[in-house]
Protein backbone atom coordinates (compact mmCIF):
# COMPACT_ATOMS: atom_id res chain seq x y z
CA UNK A 1 0.00 0.00 0.00
CA UNK A 2 0.84 3.62 -0.62
CA UNK A 3 2.30 5.78 2.07
CA UNK A 4 -0.06 8.03 3.58
CA UNK A 5 -0.53 11.58 1.93
CA UNK A 6 0.17 13.50 5.06
CA UNK A 7 2.86 12.85 7.03
CA UNK A 8 2.80 11.00 9.98
CA UNK A 9 5.33 13.51 11.58
CA UNK A 10 2.87 16.72 10.78
CA UNK A 11 0.18 15.05 12.28
CA UNK A 12 2.09 14.39 15.32
CA UNK A 13 2.68 18.04 15.90
CA UNK A 14 -0.37 19.35 14.39
CA UNK A 15 -3.26 20.60 17.31
CA UNK A 16 -5.66 21.17 14.45
CA UNK A 17 -6.93 20.40 11.18
CA UNK A 18 -9.11 22.41 8.93
CA UNK A 19 -11.49 19.94 6.34
CA UNK A 20 -13.44 21.81 3.52
CA UNK A 21 -16.66 20.43 2.35
CA UNK A 22 -19.63 21.20 0.30
CA UNK A 23 -21.78 19.05 2.75
CA UNK A 24 -25.23 17.68 2.14
CA UNK A 25 -26.87 15.74 5.04
CA UNK A 26 -26.22 12.83 2.93
CA UNK A 27 -22.77 13.30 2.46
CA UNK A 28 -22.45 13.63 6.52
CA UNK A 29 -24.37 10.24 6.90
CA UNK A 30 -21.20 8.39 6.02
CA UNK A 31 -18.17 11.09 6.35
CA UNK A 32 -19.13 11.23 10.35
CA UNK A 33 -18.03 7.75 10.97
CA UNK A 34 -14.48 9.07 9.05
CA UNK A 35 -14.46 12.17 11.09
CA UNK A 36 -14.79 10.25 14.43
CA UNK A 37 -12.39 7.21 13.57
CA UNK A 38 -9.75 10.24 12.86
CA UNK A 39 -10.16 12.16 16.37
CA UNK A 40 -9.60 8.84 18.00
CA UNK A 41 -6.69 7.98 16.04
CA UNK A 42 -5.74 11.58 16.48
CA UNK A 43 -7.12 12.88 19.94
CA UNK A 44 -4.59 15.45 19.97
CA UNK A 45 -5.95 17.37 16.80
CA UNK A 46 -8.61 19.57 16.88
CA UNK A 47 -11.45 18.82 13.73
CA UNK A 48 -12.65 22.13 12.63
CA UNK A 49 -15.26 21.71 9.02
CA UNK A 50 -15.74 24.50 6.58
CA UNK A 51 -19.21 23.90 5.17
CA UNK A 52 -19.03 25.81 1.57
CA UNK A 53 -22.32 26.37 0.36
CA UNK A 54 -22.65 25.83 -3.51
CA UNK A 55 -25.63 28.05 -3.64
CA UNK A 56 -23.83 30.88 -2.15
CA UNK A 57 -25.92 33.56 -3.76
CA UNK A 58 -26.01 37.54 -3.45
CA UNK A 59 -29.69 37.79 -3.40
CA UNK A 60 -31.01 38.43 0.36
CA UNK A 61 -34.08 36.59 -0.07
CA UNK A 62 -32.75 33.04 0.14
CA UNK A 63 -30.33 33.70 2.66
CA UNK A 64 -32.62 33.15 5.29
CA UNK A 65 -32.95 29.45 3.83
CA UNK A 66 -29.30 29.09 3.57
CA UNK A 67 -28.70 30.06 7.24
CA UNK A 68 -31.05 27.49 9.12
CA UNK A 69 -29.74 24.56 6.78
CA UNK A 70 -30.04 21.58 9.15
CA UNK A 71 -26.93 20.17 8.92
CA UNK A 72 -25.41 22.94 11.12
CA UNK A 73 -27.43 21.40 13.80
CA UNK A 74 -26.29 17.88 13.81
CA UNK A 75 -22.62 19.45 12.88
CA UNK A 76 -22.84 21.40 16.13
CA UNK A 77 -23.94 18.24 18.55
CA UNK A 78 -20.54 16.27 17.50
CA UNK A 79 -18.77 15.82 20.31
CA UNK A 80 -15.41 15.51 17.92
CA UNK A 81 -16.22 18.58 15.53
CA UNK A 82 -14.79 21.60 17.32
CA UNK A 83 -15.09 24.33 15.07
CA UNK A 84 -18.08 25.12 12.20
CA UNK A 85 -17.08 27.33 9.75
CA UNK A 86 -21.20 27.85 8.31
CA UNK A 87 -21.61 31.31 7.12
CA UNK A 88 -20.77 30.79 3.40
CA UNK A 89 -23.94 31.44 2.06
CA UNK A 90 -23.56 34.81 1.19
CA UNK A 91 -20.11 36.59 -0.98
CA UNK A 92 -19.23 38.99 1.99
CA UNK A 93 -19.70 36.29 4.58
CA UNK A 94 -18.17 33.70 2.52
CA UNK A 95 -14.79 36.22 2.34
CA UNK A 96 -15.65 37.48 6.05
CA UNK A 97 -15.31 33.32 6.90
CA UNK A 98 -11.97 33.42 4.81
CA UNK A 99 -10.26 35.82 6.91
CA UNK A 100 -11.46 34.26 10.14
CA UNK A 101 -10.28 31.02 8.74
CA UNK A 102 -6.88 32.65 7.75
CA UNK A 103 -6.36 34.06 11.34
CA UNK A 104 -6.53 30.80 13.30
CA UNK A 105 -2.89 29.76 11.03
CA UNK A 106 -4.23 26.16 10.68
CA UNK A 107 -1.37 24.01 9.83
CA UNK A 108 -3.14 21.40 7.94
CA UNK A 109 -5.86 21.88 5.51
CA UNK A 110 -7.62 19.57 3.97
CA UNK A 111 -9.81 19.87 0.90
CA UNK A 112 -12.88 16.68 0.33
CA UNK A 113 -14.65 18.78 -2.48
CA UNK A 114 -15.24 16.60 -5.26
CA UNK A 115 -17.51 19.28 -7.34
CA UNK A 116 -15.01 21.76 -9.14
CA UNK A 117 -11.85 20.89 -7.23
CA UNK A 118 -9.51 23.32 -8.91
CA UNK A 119 -11.81 25.77 -6.89
CA UNK A 120 -11.36 24.31 -3.38
CA UNK A 121 -7.66 23.59 -3.94
CA UNK A 122 -7.45 27.49 -4.28
CA UNK A 123 -9.70 27.92 -1.54
CA UNK A 124 -7.70 25.66 0.33
CA UNK A 125 -4.02 27.59 -0.30
CA UNK A 126 -5.46 30.98 0.54
CA UNK A 127 -7.29 29.98 3.82
CA UNK A 128 -3.45 27.92 4.58
CA UNK A 129 -1.01 29.96 2.92
CA UNK A 130 1.63 28.32 4.66
CA UNK A 131 0.96 25.25 5.89
CA UNK A 132 0.60 21.70 4.48
CA UNK A 133 -2.62 21.70 2.09
CA UNK A 134 -3.95 18.80 0.72
CA UNK A 135 -7.18 18.12 -1.41
CA UNK A 136 -8.85 16.49 -4.50
CA UNK A 137 -7.55 16.24 -8.15
CA UNK A 138 -8.33 15.24 -11.52
CA UNK A 139 -6.31 14.42 -14.33
CA UNK A 140 -6.43 17.29 -16.41
CA UNK A 141 -5.71 17.84 -20.20
CA UNK A 142 -2.14 19.40 -20.86
CA UNK A 143 -3.67 22.89 -22.13
CA UNK A 144 -5.65 22.79 -19.12
CA UNK A 145 -3.55 25.48 -17.32
CA UNK A 146 -5.76 26.76 -14.83
CA UNK A 147 -6.59 24.07 -13.58
CA UNK A 148 -3.02 22.80 -13.53
CA UNK A 149 -2.36 25.25 -11.80
CA UNK A 150 -4.60 25.48 -8.83
CA UNK A 151 -3.86 22.04 -8.27
CA UNK A 152 -0.17 22.77 -7.66
CA UNK A 153 -0.87 24.95 -5.04
CA UNK A 154 -1.76 21.41 -2.93
CA UNK A 155 1.20 19.83 -1.44
CA UNK A 156 -0.48 16.39 -2.06
CA UNK A 157 -3.64 16.04 -4.56
CA UNK A 158 -6.02 12.73 -3.83
CA UNK A 159 -7.00 11.61 -7.70
CA UNK A 160 -11.20 11.39 -7.35
CA UNK A 161 -11.22 8.73 -9.91
CA UNK A 162 -8.84 6.63 -8.55
CA UNK A 163 -10.54 6.16 -4.65
CA UNK A 164 -13.92 5.43 -6.68
CA UNK A 165 -14.11 1.63 -7.94
CA UNK A 166 -17.16 0.02 -10.12
CA UNK A 167 -19.49 -1.66 -7.11
CA UNK A 168 -18.42 0.58 -3.96
CA UNK A 169 -20.32 1.83 -2.06
CA UNK A 170 -19.90 5.14 -1.17
CA UNK A 171 -19.35 4.70 2.40
CA UNK A 172 -16.29 2.50 1.37
CA UNK A 173 -15.01 5.36 -1.15
CA UNK A 174 -14.86 7.78 1.85
CA UNK A 175 -12.83 5.51 4.30
CA UNK A 176 -10.38 5.01 1.15
CA UNK A 177 -10.00 8.64 0.99
CA UNK A 178 -9.25 8.60 4.81
CA UNK A 179 -7.09 5.49 4.54
CA UNK A 180 -5.29 6.78 2.02
CA UNK A 181 -4.82 10.71 3.42
CA UNK A 182 -4.14 9.65 6.87
CA UNK A 183 -3.41 6.01 7.37
CA UNK A 184 -7.26 5.54 8.98
CA UNK A 185 -8.76 2.85 8.01
CA UNK A 186 -12.38 1.64 8.85
CA UNK A 187 -14.14 -1.77 9.01
CA UNK A 188 -17.22 -2.07 7.26
CA UNK A 189 -18.75 -2.50 10.13
CA UNK A 190 -17.84 0.97 11.38
CA UNK A 191 -18.93 2.78 8.33
CA UNK A 192 -22.88 1.98 9.22
CA UNK A 193 -24.60 5.81 9.59
CA UNK A 194 -25.56 6.39 13.16
CA UNK A 195 -27.92 9.34 15.13
CA UNK A 196 -27.62 10.56 18.64
CA UNK A 197 -31.12 12.00 19.22
CA UNK A 198 -31.29 13.92 22.37
CA UNK A 199 -34.02 13.57 24.60
CA UNK A 200 -35.92 16.87 24.19
CA UNK A 201 -36.40 15.96 20.58
CA UNK A 202 -37.60 12.31 21.29
CA UNK A 203 -40.05 13.79 23.52
CA UNK A 204 -40.72 15.78 20.64
CA UNK A 205 -41.46 13.36 18.30
CA UNK A 206 -43.78 11.13 21.29
CA UNK A 207 -45.79 14.45 21.76
CA UNK A 208 -46.33 14.89 17.95
CA UNK A 209 -47.51 11.90 17.25
CA UNK A 210 -49.93 11.94 20.17
CA UNK A 211 -51.36 15.25 18.74
CA UNK A 212 -51.93 14.12 15.42
CA UNK A 213 -52.87 11.05 17.29
CA UNK A 214 -50.88 8.64 15.54
CA UNK A 215 -49.25 7.22 18.80
CA UNK A 216 -49.91 3.73 18.99
CA UNK A 217 -52.29 3.70 21.56
CA UNK A 218 -54.55 5.82 18.79
CA UNK A 219 -53.54 3.70 15.77
CA UNK A 220 -54.15 0.36 17.29
CA UNK A 221 -52.62 -2.41 14.59
CA UNK A 222 -52.28 0.06 12.26
CA UNK A 223 -48.68 0.98 10.97
CA UNK A 224 -46.92 4.06 10.84
CA UNK A 225 -45.65 5.41 7.20
CA UNK A 226 -42.69 7.99 6.26
CA UNK A 227 -43.46 9.32 2.79
CA UNK A 228 -40.35 11.33 1.59
CA UNK A 229 -40.96 12.96 -2.29
CA UNK A 230 -38.98 15.66 -2.01
CA UNK A 231 -34.97 15.86 -3.09
CA UNK A 232 -32.82 19.40 -3.68
CA UNK A 233 -33.45 18.29 -7.53
CA UNK A 234 -36.64 17.79 -9.57
CA UNK A 235 -34.82 14.69 -10.86
CA UNK A 236 -35.04 12.69 -7.46
CA UNK A 237 -38.56 13.96 -6.77
CA UNK A 238 -41.68 12.10 -6.75
CA UNK A 239 -45.05 13.94 -7.50
CA UNK A 240 -47.26 14.42 -4.54
CA UNK A 241 -49.74 13.19 -7.08
CA UNK A 242 -48.27 10.34 -6.59
CA UNK A 243 -47.88 10.24 -2.75
CA UNK A 244 -51.99 10.43 -3.08
CA UNK A 245 -52.01 7.72 -5.10
CA UNK A 246 -49.92 5.83 -3.00
CA UNK A 247 -52.02 6.34 0.15
CA UNK A 248 -55.07 5.46 -1.15
CA UNK A 249 -53.48 2.57 -2.79
CA UNK A 250 -51.95 1.26 0.66
CA UNK A 251 -55.64 1.57 2.25
CA UNK A 252 -57.22 -1.05 -0.08
CA UNK A 253 -54.28 -3.63 0.91
CA UNK A 254 -55.04 -5.95 3.62
CA UNK A 255 -53.14 -4.94 6.62
CA UNK A 256 -53.08 -1.43 5.69
CA UNK A 257 -56.12 -0.13 6.01
CA UNK A 258 -55.80 1.37 9.58
CA UNK A 259 -52.26 2.58 8.51
CA UNK A 260 -51.00 6.71 9.28
CA UNK A 261 -48.84 8.89 6.88
CA UNK A 262 -46.79 11.20 7.73
CA UNK A 263 -45.60 13.24 4.64
CA UNK A 264 -42.15 14.79 4.55
CA UNK A 265 -41.81 18.18 3.10
CA UNK A 266 -38.85 20.45 3.09
CA UNK A 267 -38.98 23.61 4.48
CA UNK A 268 -39.01 25.58 1.15
CA UNK A 269 -42.28 23.59 -0.24
CA UNK A 270 -44.21 23.29 3.11
CA UNK A 271 -46.98 25.62 2.14
CA UNK A 272 -47.22 24.42 -1.19
CA UNK A 273 -47.60 20.79 0.25
CA UNK A 274 -50.19 22.47 2.48
CA UNK A 275 -51.98 23.44 -0.12
CA UNK A 276 -52.22 20.47 -2.00
CA UNK A 277 -53.04 18.52 0.21
CA UNK A 278 -55.85 20.42 1.55
CA UNK A 279 -57.70 20.12 -1.92
CA UNK A 280 -57.26 16.54 -1.59
CA UNK A 281 -58.21 16.27 2.27
CA UNK A 282 -56.80 12.24 2.88
CA UNK A 283 -58.02 10.97 6.03
CA UNK A 284 -55.17 10.11 8.77
CA UNK A 285 -52.23 12.06 6.94
CA UNK A 286 -50.50 14.63 8.50
CA UNK A 287 -47.63 16.85 6.59
CA UNK A 288 -44.00 17.16 8.64
CA UNK A 289 -41.21 19.22 8.16
CA UNK A 290 -38.03 19.83 10.61
CA UNK A 291 -38.35 23.72 10.65
CA UNK A 292 -37.00 24.18 14.01
CA UNK A 293 -34.04 21.49 14.52
CA UNK A 294 -32.43 18.75 12.45
CA UNK A 295 -32.96 16.22 14.99
CA UNK A 296 -36.51 16.35 14.29
CA UNK A 297 -36.64 14.55 11.35
CA UNK A 298 -34.71 11.31 12.83
CA UNK A 299 -36.68 11.66 15.83
CA UNK A 300 -39.85 11.21 14.39
CA UNK A 301 -38.20 8.67 11.46
CA UNK A 302 -37.32 6.33 14.93
CA UNK A 303 -40.99 5.98 15.57
CA UNK A 304 -42.04 4.67 12.14
CA UNK A 305 -42.89 1.37 10.83
CA UNK A 306 -41.35 2.19 7.72
CA UNK A 307 -39.59 4.70 5.59
CA UNK A 308 -40.34 5.27 1.86
CA UNK A 309 -38.34 7.97 0.22
CA UNK A 310 -36.85 9.80 -2.87
CA UNK A 311 -33.10 9.47 -3.07
CA UNK A 312 -31.47 11.89 -0.29
CA UNK A 313 -30.51 12.06 3.17
CA UNK A 314 -34.21 10.71 4.61
CA UNK A 315 -33.28 7.18 3.03
CA UNK A 316 -29.99 7.17 5.29
CA UNK A 317 -31.45 8.34 8.29
CA UNK A 318 -33.69 5.65 8.34
CA UNK A 319 -30.60 3.14 8.42
CA UNK A 320 -29.15 5.12 10.92
CA UNK A 321 -32.37 4.72 13.20
CA UNK A 322 -32.67 0.89 12.47
CA UNK A 323 -36.30 1.68 10.67
CA UNK A 324 -37.24 -0.56 7.31
CA UNK A 325 -36.52 1.86 3.97
CA UNK A 326 -37.71 1.66 0.43
CA UNK A 327 -35.87 4.06 -1.52
CA UNK A 328 -36.95 5.17 -5.03
CA UNK A 329 -34.06 5.78 -7.25
CA UNK A 330 -32.12 6.23 -10.67
CA UNK A 331 -30.01 4.71 -11.91
CA UNK A 332 -27.52 7.19 -12.07
CA UNK A 333 -25.91 6.52 -8.75
CA UNK A 334 -25.91 3.39 -7.24
CA UNK A 335 -23.14 4.04 -4.28
CA UNK A 336 -25.66 6.12 -2.84
CA UNK A 337 -28.00 3.28 -2.41
CA UNK A 338 -29.10 2.68 1.14
CA UNK A 339 -26.31 0.59 3.16
CA UNK A 340 -28.18 -1.51 5.14
CA UNK A 341 -29.48 -4.19 2.14
CA UNK A 342 -31.28 -6.75 5.13
CA UNK A 343 -33.62 -3.94 5.71
CA UNK A 344 -33.56 -1.38 2.78
CA UNK A 345 -35.21 -2.46 -0.65
CA UNK A 346 -34.08 -0.07 -3.83
CA UNK A 347 -36.58 0.52 -6.34
CA UNK A 348 -34.81 2.22 -9.86
CA UNK A 349 -36.00 3.41 -12.86
CA UNK A 350 -35.85 1.28 -15.92
CA UNK A 351 -33.78 3.85 -18.08
CA UNK A 352 -30.76 5.46 -16.75
CA UNK A 353 -31.89 8.62 -18.38
CA UNK A 354 -35.42 8.47 -16.76
CA UNK A 355 -36.46 10.81 -13.03
CA UNK A 356 -37.43 9.21 -9.98
CA UNK A 357 -41.14 10.25 -10.96
CA UNK A 358 -41.01 7.44 -13.73
CA UNK A 359 -41.09 4.95 -10.68
CA UNK A 360 -45.10 3.71 -9.87
CA UNK A 361 -47.38 3.26 -7.39
CA UNK A 362 -47.74 -0.40 -8.92
CA UNK A 363 -43.56 -0.79 -8.02
CA UNK A 364 -43.88 0.33 -4.53
CA UNK A 365 -47.29 -1.65 -3.50
CA UNK A 366 -45.59 -4.67 -4.87
CA UNK A 367 -42.46 -4.34 -2.21
CA UNK A 368 -44.63 -3.60 0.38
CA UNK A 369 -45.01 -7.74 1.45
CA UNK A 370 -41.02 -8.65 1.95
CA UNK A 371 -40.33 -5.26 3.12
CA UNK A 372 -42.67 -4.42 6.29
CA UNK A 373 -44.41 -7.53 7.25
CA UNK A 374 -41.45 -9.71 9.31
CA UNK A 375 -39.72 -6.37 10.01
CA UNK A 376 -42.66 -4.59 12.10
CA UNK A 377 -43.37 -8.20 13.70
CA UNK A 378 -39.97 -8.14 14.84
CA UNK A 379 -39.82 -4.46 16.22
Amino acid sequence: MPPQLVPPELLKKSDKILFIAHLALGDFTYLQNCFKAFAEAYPHIQIHIWVDEVRRTSQPAKWEHLRKYALYDWLAACPFVARIYQETYSPTLFKQSIRSAQQQRYPLVVSLSTLRPPLYAALAREICPHGFVAGMRRRTHFFAFQRRLAFRKLNAGLDIDATSLPGQHISAVYTGWFRRLFGVDLAASARFPFVQIPAQWNQYAQQQLTDWQFDSASRAAGKLVFINPFAKTGKRCWPLERVVELVLALKQQNGWSDSCFIVNAVPEQMENAKQFFKAHALDRVQLFSAQDNFFQLPAILSKCDLVISVETAVMHLANAVHIPVIALMRQKNPEWAPIDQEHSTVITTANRREWVRSITVSQVVAALPETIEADHAQR
